[in-house]
């Protein structure tokens, strides 16, 4: 009677979602209730009919879940594409950009840019190592000298004043696979000492993955700081089970105390640009280095040989056809076509070696971007139920129906829901949930999202279990999720029973963050 008398009372909510089936984000069991937003915080979840509210929303039959996090984003494009709608039509409602040790730089300028664009989704950045690196050295191949090193430990310092949430590294890519770990240690530090988080692509994903999650765990346990093994796969059929082997590293760190995780895209195809089937070393100095070397006998047939090596044993898959151009600016016509294709097309037998020469062709004339058919559903599923993996995407807010980019732009999240968990089983509801939310939360230092309790912001998804689907594919990847039928964002609507309708993102800045 008092709450009765107390509800009806009270000014009204500004909004109650009522009826659902509520999976809160803790990976506890969902239950039955309702959920009422005041502003752009969550401010009561119980029974609330007899409440009062200025609208309301009936999902019954449908999952009310906190708003999904993306750990690993390549959302800089929301500065021209600002609905996101891509994101928004899975339950993504926050991303993080600057991953795989690329990022603006400085930071604040670039923030306080995107803090003027009304924003679908909220974003935070990390800073990265290989632009810092790039900053101080260019793009050589060497070790850093006391004094750069310094340098790069200051950039990163003020990068952390300007809001970053820590420093992500691409020890795959020129030049962060010039670095030396002891390198990497010295900038973690800094990001470490300022409240921050370290996230790598590591240095090899394919026979070195082992040393390279090593690595991994060395840099966050000599830097004081949480390490992140940023979407981690298994590479290559001659490598494929190695995941059980880099499991057992991730749970022994963590049983010394070493603070370690893991993010992962649901797909057994990667995506990255061409060169990454050239040896690093070749990419020294940039593109007219290259070809500078190529134009070298004994440079180019060592070149080729390890294009060769990498498409049978790497992220090739053991054949060019698992090699297909997403992108390719200098000549669109490529896009969608095998590096096996391409071969045959230009009268060579697909062979590794033939498809090798038409990779450096491709290279000398910008490269394009492309996905590698060359992972495990195996390895895949076994690093998906690990209880520290979380989900994300590893993709960005491409132009709709512009080239063919990986699906994961537009599936990530709802195919962990569709294929995961309602089709194969392989998550509970809850468990999947908790790795797109409070755990992704947790780790960025998020404490008032990921979770849906009083007092947290209404960053909130509302999706059907039953018809939610990720309809990308990679032959047609521009298709938009189906089946999320409600989305807000710091309470603002964004997403109104499956139409686009606001924009209530906000720039999430870092720990250390001091404001001018």
């Amino acid at each position: 009677m008092v709450f009765l008398v107390l509800a009806l009372l009270a000014p009204p909510f500004d909004l109650i979602i009522e009826n659902g089936r509520v999976v809160d984000g803790t990976g506890s069991g969902w239950f039955r209730a309702d959920v009422a937003v005041e502003g752009d915080h969550i401010a009561a979840i119980g029974l609330l009919k007899d409440a009062s509210a200025r609208k309301r929303v009936d999902a019954a039959g449908l999952v009310v879940a906190p708003g999904f996090i993306d750990t690993h984003s390549h959302g800089i494009d929301l500065r021209i594409r600002p609905r996101a709608e891509n994101l928004i039509r899975q339950g993504v409602t926050t991303i993080f950009e600057g991953p795989d040790g690329g990022s603006p730089l400085p930071l604040r300028p670039f923030l306080e840019q995107m803090s003027r664009i009304p924003i679908a989704i909220n974003f935070g950045l990390l800073a990265g190592h290989g632009t810092i690196r790039r900053q101080v050295m260019g793009t050589v191949n060497r070790k850093a000298s006391p004094e750069e090193i310094s340098q790069m430990r200051e950039l990163m310092r003020q990068a952390m004043l300007d809001g970053a949430f820590g420093l992500s590294t691409g020890l795959f890519y020129v030049p962060g696979n010039y670095a030396a770990t002891e390198e990497v240690v010295e900038l973690a530090a800094v990001a470490g000492h300022m409240g921050g988080i370290y996230t790598s692509h590591m240095r090899d994903e394919a026979a070195a993955v082992l040393d390279s999650v090593r690595e991994t765990i060395r840099i966050g346990e000599e830097g004081h700081l949480p390490a992140q093994v940023t979407h981690h796969k298994i590479i290559g059929k001659p490598n494929w089970g190695k995941s059980v082997e880099t499991l057992r590293l991730v749970d022994e760190a963590r049983a010394r105390g070493v603070d370690v995780t893991i993010d992962q895209y649901p797909y057994t195809a990667s995506s990255t640009g061409t060169a990454a089937l050239f040896p690093q070393w070749s990419l020294a100095g940039g593109a007219a280095a290259l070809a500078e070397r190529l134009n070298a006998p004994d440079q180019r047939s060592q070149i080729k040989a390890e294009i060769a090596r990498r498409i049978r044993e790497d992220r090739g898959g053991g054949d060019p056809a698992n090699i297909v151009m997403a992108s390719c600016r200098f000549d669109p016509s490529l896009d969608g076509k095998s590096l096996a294709q391409i071969a045959s097309e230009r009268q060579r037998p697909p062979t590794a070696e033939t498809a090798a020469e038409t990779a450096i062709e491709i290279q000398l004339k910008g490269g394009c971007s492309a996905i590698y058919h060359a992972i495990s559903e195996e390895d895949l599923v076994r690093i998906l139920r690990y209880p520290f993996t979380m989900v994300a995407s590893d993709g960005g807010i491409p132009e709709f129906g512009e080239g063919v980019p990986h699906p994961r732009n537009y599936g990530t999240f709802v195919r962990i829901l569709a294929r995961y968990v309602r089709e194969q089983k392989v998550l509970t509801l809850e468990d999947a949930v908790r790795k797109m939310t409070s755990l992704p939360a947790q780790r960025f230092g998020l404490y008032d999202r990921g979770v849906l309790r009083p007092g947290m912001k209404a960053d909130i998804a509302v999706f059907d279990l039953a018809t939610v689907a990720g309809n990308a594919t990679f032959q047609k990847p521009h298709q938009y999720a189906t089946g999320v039928r409600y989305v807000w964002v710091n309470g603002q609507a964004t997403l109104e029973d499956g139409r686009m309708t606001g924009a209530g993102g906000r720039v999430l800045y870092g720990p250390a963050r001091v404001s001018q």
